[in-house]
């Protein structure tokens, strides 16, 4: 039973595994993610009736995606441009541009 529980939650939730896999950009995918995330918020809000909870779950979803994308795009950077991140974010004279 475990087993099955973890294979389907790689199944819809794991972006090397689901259908989405066969969309060659990964920014695609993962733009589509959120909006199937946002779709299924919607859905549990209005099932539960209570749009109090949709605001909470909606918040902390924007929360998440917003934190994991901004760690993808600062990795991204630093891939293939690691000369940005040398000066620690200063200007020629030393000072913020």
């Amino acid at each position: 039973m475990r087993e099955f529980i973890y294979d389907s939650w790689n199944s819809v939730m794991d972006a090397e595994r689901n259908p989405l896999r066969h969309i060659p950009s990964l920014q695609v995918r993962h733009m589509i993610m959120q909006i199937l995330a946002w779709m299924w918020c919607c859905t549990f809000a209005q099932l539960i009736g209570s749009w109090y909870i949709f605001g909470f779950t909606a918040f902390a979803h924007l929360v998440v995606i917003g934190a994991i994308a901004i760690t993808v795009t600062t990795f991204e950077v630093a891939k293939k441009k690691p000369h940005i991140f040398e000066n620690g974010f200063r200007g020629p004279g030393g000072e913020h541009e």
